[in-house]
Parts: structure tokens; sequence; C-alpha cells
């Protein structure tokens, strides 16, 4: 049975560059699946029925192959020694991963998991996904960055409004949802005007006791419509959910 969490309804709108309130949402919860807890979650993508993820922290980063029905990891291969993982997002039969301050994006076969390349990315890297015909990288501030998907050639770049600290991406329909870096907040962005569209608060989906052992809500992945899967670093648990205006 579908429970919907009252402590995860969004408290304030966020004021987009327009001026006008971004609508909130609320979380309901459809359903849990198990999620690696040493799993130090940094980009999570649902493609073609696989549910993707990418590690971090040197020395035990990754990127995963997973069972969306049952969280189980499926396949899972390092990183080159000394990098730090960061996001991940789906391109074709490739998958593109940033590194954190390392200066290289990965770009693995999608099918083997084999690493293909590393080409050189200018600053930080933190969340990334594919809106279209470009990609779109966080890098821990109020930017959000455009790249060329065949050769990550950086094309441009957009300021967005009241927000910095953005996280893991995923882009859903010409938006862009991102974490809020050590909170708890998804914030919605239209990428072409940095403007803040929607904001959902998603607190409050681990008990106490899960939390204690826990870090950062840190895994956007689109299902279908308006659902989603979230999870975080080290979460025990990955939880499918749908977001909803108030």
């Amino acid at each position: 049975m579908h429970r919907i969490l009252g402590s995860l309804l969004a408290t304030a709108a966020v004021v987009a560059a327009c001026g006008a309130s971004a609508p909130t949402a609320r979380v309901e919860v459809l359903g849990t699946l198990p999620h690696d807890p040493h799993a130090f979650t940094q980009g999570l993508e649902l493609a073609d029925g696989v549910l993707y993820e990418g590690t971090g922290l040197v020395g035990a980063s990754e990127l995963r192959e997973l069972d969306p029905a049952t969280g189980a990891v499926r396949r899972a291969v390092p990183i080159p020694e000394g990098l730090f993982g960061e996001g991940i997002t789906v391109v074709g039969s490739s998958i593109w991963q940033l590194t954190w301050q390392d200066g290289v994006a990965l770009q693995w076969d999608r099918a083997t998991l084999t690493l293909l390349r590393q080409v050189p990315v200018q600053g930080e890297g933190w969340g990334l996904c594919l809106d279209g015909a470009r990609l779109v990288r966080s890098d821990g501030t109020d930017r959000l960055h455009f790249h060329d998907p065949r050769t990550f050639a950086e094309t441009g770049s957009v300021t967005v409004s009241g927000e910095t600290a953005l996280n893991e991406l995923e882009c859903v329909g010409g938006q862009v949802w991102a974490n809020v870096w050590q909170t708890d907040r998804l914030v919605r962005i239209d990428p072409s005007t940095g403007a803040v569209t929607a904001e959902v608060d998603a607190s409050g989906l681990l008990t106490a006791e899960q939390r204690a052992d826990a870090d950062v809500l840190n895994g956007i992945a689109h299902v279908t419509g308006d659902e989603y899967l979230l999870t975080g670093k080290r979460w025990p648990t990955t939880f499918r959910v749908r977001l909803t205006r108030q």
C-alpha cells in the first residue's frame, strides 16, 4: 500500500529568477529495495531496465550495474587507481563517469563495463546527466556546465538562481533535477535560464537508526512519469517514490 509521508512536504517555495514562486512537491513512497550500505553513491541512473551506480572515495570508487528489482549488484568494476569517482550518465552505448578533483572524465563501454578512454575536464566533477543532445555537469557551486556528449568538450554554462552546492543530477523532460549537497532537498532547474522551477524536501526517508550510519542523500534516477528512485551515500535502502505537487 502506498504511504504518504507527511513530514516530506516541502515547507517553502523557492523564488525563481522571474520573481514567481516555484511550486513545491511532496514525496509519496511507493516501495523500497535494498542498497549496499558500503556504497558511497555519487550517481544513479536507470536506462533500458538496468540500474547503474557510480561510487566514490579513492580506492573504493566503482562503476556498478544493479538489478532494479532487488538492488543486487550484478557487475562492478573499479575505476583507475587513485581517482575519486563521481556522477554518471548513459549516452547510447557508453557511460560517462566524472571524477571529483582529478580533472578527467571516464568513458566506459556500456555492454562490457570496459574503460574506453579518459578525457580532460576543467574544474570539479559532481553530478552528470544527459539533456537531449548535451551533457549537464555540476561542480558543487551554483553553476551547471554543458558538454558535448561525444567529446566532453565544454560548450557553455548557466548560473542557477538562489542555489549552490548542486550535486547529483537527473535530466528529465528538458529540466534538471539536482540534489543540494548536505541536505535532503531536491530542486528542479530550467537549464536554459537557471531558474528553479520546483522544490522537494525529501527528509525523513531513513529512520533515526538508519540515519546514524548513513551519509547524505545523493542518488536520483528517473523511472517513469513522476516516479523516481532516491538513495544516498552509505544508505541501506533505495526508495521508489512519486513526486506530486501539493
